[in-house]
């Protein structure tokens, strides 16, 4: 019997919790929490839509995409015909299981092989020479492929046929030469020159743009600038067609931007120029901001 005066406590009952509902170690949810297969069976049959007929095409691209993606993850330069061999064998295995449930992976396995191959076979196809380390005073001879004209300087890219510099017996197929704005000679002149000449830009941390890697994929071997002037000479053979191509449309783009320039004035004439040549050294720089500010630099960016 409680005592008078003193508070009465409650009595409660001790027990364990039920076996049923038991929780294992570091586990969120008991163990017969229901949710778990439907979450799996849900994801499954999504699954399956995506590989019903017709839809897993789109997904082919993606595949591919991947494989070049692996080919530049690799730590070192893959062996051309391993690689074209397996994409090969992964095809073929893929084609005699397309009556197979196993087809969706086997087509999707070969995509990416086929892509890392194709990234193999592409590198080796373009595989030039890259300088190495800086060239002073170097006379170069060669065809003007493309013009650059920007804000403050120029730029073009010379097909080297001729190069002459001391201490080195390097031979470049094509470099990318900056020059005083105003003095880029025209798309598929034939010139001579003397230039510096510095090894492709690496990356300037880690994760950021590698313009090496840009520049190697454009076959260019080298950028620097021009030192002295440049005189154009008589080409040694007509250059080839592709040349030919590249001054015919360098050449429209040039009139076009005539045509703009004389019709519009101001920004108009600037970003009207931009769209279509590709030309951006007349547009002002509030204007500049302003488009990438407002997320449309991409525009002008892609734009020519």
């Amino acid at each position: 019997m409680a005592e008078p005066g003193r508070p009465v406590r409650s009595q409660g009952v001790a027990g364990t919790w039920p076996v049923g509902r038991a929780a294992p170690a570091g586990g969120f949810v008991p163990a017969g929490f229901g949710v778990w297969p439907s979450i799996v069976e849900t994801l499954r049959s999504w699954a399956s839509a995506e590989a019903g007929a017709g839809r897993l095409l789109p997904w082919l691209p993606v595949a591919f995409g991947c494989g070049i993606a692996l080919y530049f993850a690799a730590d070192h330069e893959p062996v051309l015909w391993v690689a074209a061999v397996t994409a090969a064998a992964l095809t073929i295995g893929a084609v005699l299981l397309r009556r197979s449930r196993l087809f969706g992976p086997a087509i999707m396995i070969a995509a990416v092989a086929a892509g890392f191959a194709v990234a193999t076979w592409k590198t080796a196809r373009i595989a030039h020479t890259v300088l190495a380390k800086p060239l002073y005073s170097v006379s170069l001879s060669g065809f003007v492929e493309t013009r650059d004209i920007r804000e403050r300087t120029d730029r073009f890219v010379l097909r080297v046929t001729a190069m002459e510099a001391q201490r080195s017996d390097v031979r470049l197929e094509r470099v990318r030469l900056s020059v005083r704005k105003g003095t880029a000679p025209e798309v598929g002149s034939f010139v001579q020159l003397k230039a510096r000449l510095m090894p492709p830009l690496s990356p300037v941390r880690p994760g950021s743009y590698d313009f090496s890697r840009d520049m190697f994929f454009q076959g260019i071997g080298a950028s620097g600038f021009v030192m002295g002037a440049i005189t154009a000479s008589v080409p040694p053979d007509a250059g080839g067609l592709k040349l030919r191509y590249a001054a015919f449309m360098q050449g429209l783009r040039d009139a076009i931007d005539a045509r703009i320039r004389a019709t519009l004035d101001g920004d108009n004439r600037a970003i009207a120029t931009a769209l279509l040549t590709g030309r951006r050294d007349a547009i002002t720089t509030p204007v500049n901001d302003a488009t990438f500010i407002s997320g449309l630099g991409h525009v002008l960016s892609i734009s020519g």
